[in-house]
């Protein structure tokens, strides 16, 4: 079956299933509507089942260490969806620093206000912490009724663990507009207080996902003074992905010993050259949170010195794993696009030029045609606003040579630049020859299978 057409075959057979169960229904009455509901569950399945899975994903979830200090749980809420986990909580043992960094978006939701706002305020000493995240309703743009959502889900968490409510950070993702029926998390929480446990990681990541493909995980780990430090982190996004910050959630959890403000400084830094240099569709999400959680139960002694610099880099490779993991599921996308930019006159214009080619439509499609038209490169280049000099510019696909010198390369074949676009993974190189500006950005193709989702999103 085609990548496209399962969706529409499955359409089909769910509605020659309900004809089948009126039929049966008129002749053999409840029977029948039994019948006629298992077969349903069936077709379900099969649905579940035909659901593609991006072919870039990874092979398999990767092994993620237990962080001492940071137990998971996953439940069935029905806030959307069925049959599947929705609601995953973590509980922070006592003394945990938090940091994190929020989407920028004037309407951003209930939940990324409160997070902001409880990360500013004075943390009691020896605290623990909880996250909670839904998945299927972001909250998004829902008044007063959003915020008392947030409370109500916060509140509820914070008298079941025993903690301040001023250290229960929530996210919810999803469908923007639509009151959170925030009664079906609360009712959950006893459940996922019960099932706690530090080896359910991948659980909480599989209950964070909407769109997504596939659930995603990293991990590194230190050497400190005294012992190991150990890093994980999960995240969704597949959809909605553009910078500040890029519908994207990730966590991060460490056992190091590190002071809340130090933590916040690293998490900052980072942020930039990963999860704020991806792109899929150039749609700033409402709810996108990136929370950091340090529990200081590692045997190594607190992150200073030399130790911090390896732990910095150690946290930039998980950030850039899952910032990459999310363009690789980026909706319908079937290549992941890097496009690194040189010779800028500042890094500022490079930007401008990386995102200008990354967002492109022209360039996107064409990307998913495999179609080597580096002329709309050179537009995307154009409209930009950076500087820019033709005569100076110079294009390449890997180590292909398209571009130079304000026209094609003489030596440059089409056949070369089309073999290239077949290739999962692509890298355009784009010179302005100008200064020392550069930045990179990744982003994906642009497919039919991502209007498919968009278009039937809600329906």
């Amino acid at each position: 079956m085609g990548k496209t057409d399962w969706k529409a075959e499955a359409k089909a057979l769910k509605k020659k299933v309900r004809k089948l169960k009126d039929s049966l229904a008129a002749v053999a009455g409840p029977v029948a509507e039994a019948v006629g509901d298992a077969v349903e569950d069936v077709v379900a399945a099969a649905k579940k089942a035909m659901k593609p899975v991006s072919p870039l994903a990874p092979a398999s979830f990767p092994a993620l260490p237990a962080i001492r200090g940071a137990e998971f749980a996953a439940v069935e809420a029905g806030v959307r969806y069925k049959d599947r986990k929705d609601v995953m909580l973590v509980r922070l043992g006592p003394g945990t620093s938090m940091a994190g960094v929020f989407t920028r978006s004037s309407t951003r939701s209930g939940c990324v206000r409160d997070c902001q706002a409880k990360l500013a305020m004075k943390v009691p000493p020896g605290a623990g912490a909880a996250i909670i995240v839904n998945s299927g309703n972001s909250n998004a743009f829902t008044g007063k009724l959003g915020d008392e959502a947030v409370a109500a889900v916060t509140g509820a968490v914070a008298e079941a663990l025993g903690i301040p409510a001023s250290r229960v950070f929530s996210s919810s993702t999803g469908v923007i507009g639509e009151p959170l029926p925030y009664e079906m998390i609360t009712a959950k929480v006893p459940e996922l207080v019960a099932g706690l446990r530090e080896d359910a990681m991948e659980m909480a990541a599989q209950a964070i996902m909407t769109t997504d493909t596939f659930p995603k995980g990293a991990a590194a780990t230190v050497q400190g003074d005294g012992g190991t430090i150990h890093i994980a982190g999960i995240a969704k996004g597949s959809g909605m992905i553009a910078p500040d910050m890029a519908t994207m959630l990730v966590y991060i959890f460490t056992d190091a010993k590190i002071a809340p403000a130090a933590l916040q400084r690293m998490v900052s830094r980072n942020v930039g050259d990963t999860f704020n240099s991806i792109t899929v569709d150039s749609d700033t999400s409402t709810s996108d949170t990136l929370l950091v959680a340090a529990t200081g139960q590692s045997d190594a002694a607190e992150v200073k010195g030399p130790v911090a610099k390896a732990f910095e880099t150690a946290l930039h490779g998980v950030m850039r794993d899952l910032a990459l993991q999310v363009v690789r599921d980026g909706e319908g996308a079937t290549k992941l696009v890097e496009v690194r930019v040189t010779g800028a006159a500042s890094d500022d214009d490079a930007a401008k030029v990386a995102f200008a080619v990354a967002n492109s439509p022209l360039v996107k499609t064409a990307v998913a045609g495999q179609d080597p038209n580096w002329g709309r490169i050179v537009a995307a280049v154009g409209k930009s606003g950076a500087e820019a000099d033709r005569d100076r510019l110079s294009i390449r696909f890997g180590d292909i040579l398209v571009a130079e010198k304000g026209w094609r390369n003489p030596d440059y074949r089409e056949e070369d630049g089309a073999a290239y676009m077949r290739q999962d993974e692509l890298l355009f190189h784009i010179d302005l020859g100008l200064g020392k500006g550069r930045r990179t950005v990744w982003t994906c193709d642009l497919t039919a299978r991502y209007i498919e989702i968009n278009a039937d999103y809600r329906s």
